[in-house]
């Protein structure tokens, strides 16, 4: 099981096509802290219908896509 695994079921659970969550969002999501791995573990959210978009390291968001 991932670390981020709750962030993907919420993520999969949400009915729009594409958001931005902050890093404290997603923190508080998943219940660990978004480091550098976060980078490594994106590609698990495909299984989940879902990409990862741009991630902005100023305003400190990551925004999601919903796969087509």
């Amino acid at each position: 099981m991932s670390k981020y695994e709750p962030l993907w079921k919420w993520i999969a659970a949400n009915k729009r096509e594409s958001f931005k969550l902050t890093w404290a969002e997603i923190e508080a999501i998943a219940g660990v802290p978004i480091d550098h791995s976060f980078l490594n573990f994106k590609k698990e959210l495909l299984e989940y219908g879902f990409r990862v978009g741009k991630i902005s390291m100023k305003e400190q968001t990551v925004a999601f896509q919903r796969e087509e």
